[in-house]
C-alpha cells in the first residue's frame, strides 16, 4: 500500500514512488477500464507484494534489479484514484480526490518514521517484511471491500517541481547538510503539510470557488515558490517556502485530475488516469539527468528559477485563454 507518496529518497520510507506511476501507467487504468478498478487495485497489491518479497530476497545486485520487475505493474494511485472517480459525482470528485491524498500524506509520515526505526533497530531488511504483509493485507480489502464494477455505483501536472523532488534526496545530503533521521524527519513535515492541505484546504476550497480558478491560483503561488527557492540558503527557509510548495502541488494535482476525467465519457477515465500518471515516470526517467546537470552547474536556485519561468508562462497562457470567456460575461 502507498505509505509515502511523496517520499521521494526518504531514507528509510517504505515505499518506492513507482507505485504510483510504473511503466504502464497508461496501460494499467485501461486495464481497470476494461476489467473494473477492483482488479487494477488487486493487480497493484500483488505486484507490490511480489516487489517487497523479492527485495527481502535480494542480497546482490543482479537480485535488486530483478526485484524491480514487479514495479512495471504498480499503479496503486492511479487505481484508487479510478475508483474515487468511479463512485463519485463530479461535484464531488476534487473533495474526494483530497481525501485520497490525505491518506497518502499519513503514509509520507508513517513511512518515513516507521520505516528509518525498523531500519535502525531490526535490519535494513524490516521495511521490506513489514510492506510485504501491509500489501497482502490491501489486497484481501481490495476484493472483499471494493465492487466488482465500480463505474455502476458513478454518477454519470508540472516537470520542473518534479526534477526538484527527483533530486530532493541530494539536496538534502549536499545542500541542506541533513543526515538520515534529520531528512526523515523533513519529511515527516512534508507529510503533514499535505495532509492538511488535502485533507482540509483543497475541499473547502473547490467548494467556494470554480477549478479553474483554482489551478491559475496555484500556478500563481507555483510561481512564488520557485523565486523563493531560488534564494533559500537552508534547510530553514525550505521550511518556510514549504507550505506554499505543497499547496500549489497537491491543488495542482487534484484539479488537473478532476478537470482531464470530467472531460471524458466514463468509460475512459481510466485511461485519462493513465495518462495522467504517465507523467511522473517520464519525469523519472529524463529528471535525473536534466536534475543533475542543472544542480551541478549551477546549484539549487536553477530549480526554482527553472519552476518560476514555467509556471510564469503557464499562468499567462492560461490567463489569456479564459479571456474570451470573460468577455463573453461582460456587460
Amino acid at each position: 500500500m502507498g505509505v509515502g507518496v511523496r517520499a521521494e529518497g526518504s531514507p528509510g520510507g517504505l515505499l518506492d514512488r513507482a507505485e504510483q506511476g510504473s511503466l504502464v501507467s497508461v496501460s494499467s487504468p485501461r486495464f481497470a477500464d476494461q476489467w473494473g478498478a477492483r482488479a487494477a487495485l488487486t493487480l497493484s497489491f500483488l505486484a507490490a507484494s511480489g516487489f517487497y518479497l523479492l527485495l527481502s530476497l535480494a542480497t546482490n545486485v543482479p537480485l535488486l534489479v530483478v526485484s524491480r520487475i514487479p514495479a512495471l505493474f504498480m499503479h496503486v494511485l492511479p487505481g484508487a484514484q479510478m475508483v474515487i472517480t468511479d463512485v463519485t459525482s463530479p461535484a464531488d470528485r476534487p473533495g474526494a480526490l483530497g481525501k485520497l491524498g490525505l491518506c497518502f500524506g499519513i503514509g509520507i509520515i508513517l513511512g518515513s518514521l516507521l520505516g528509518g526505526t525498523l531500519n535502525t533497530k531490526f535490519g535494513v531488511y524490516c521495511p521490506a517484511y513489514v510492506a510485504l504483509l501491509v500489501n497482502s493485507i490491501c489486497t484481501v480489502v481490495s476484493l472483499t471491500c471494493i465492487p466488482t464494477n465500480t463505474k455502476a455505483t458513478s454518477e454519470a501536472k508540472t516537470a520542473p517541481s518534479g526534477i526538484f523532488m527527483i533530486m530532493f534526496s541530494i539536496i538534502n545530503m549536499n545542500f541542506f547538510e541533513l543526515d538520515a533521521s534529520q531528512a526523515g524527519y523533513l519529511m515527516s513535515y512534508f507529510g503533514g503539510l499535505q495532509m492538511v492541505v488535502q485533507g482540509v484546504v483543497v475541499g473547502r476550497l473547490t467548494k467556494r470557488h470554480s477549478e479553474g480558478t483554482l489551478l491559475q491560483a496555484s500556478i500563481f503561488v507555483f510561481c512564488f515558490v520557485g523565486l523563493a527557492m531560488a534564494l533559500m540558503a537552508n534547510v530553514f527557509h525550505f521550511c518556510l517556502i514549504a507550505p506554499g510548495f505543497v499547496f500549489s502541488l497537491c491543488m495542482m494535482n487534484i484539479i488537473t485530475d478532476s478537470l482531464l476525467t470530467k472531460s471524458v465519457p466514463p468509460s475512459d477515465t481510466g485511461a485519462m488516469l493513465g495518462i495522467c500518471a504517465s507523467v511522473q515516470p517520464l519525469t523519472r526517467t529524463i529528471g535525473p539527468t536534466i536534475g543533475g546537470l542543472l544542480y551541478k552547474r549551477y546549484g539549487v536556485p536553477a530549480f526554482g528559477l527553472l519552476q518560476f519561468a514555467v509556471n510564469f508562462l503557464l499562468f499567462l497562457y492560461l490567463c489569456k485563454k479564459n479571456v474570451p470567456l470573460k468577455a463573453q460575461k461582460a456587460p
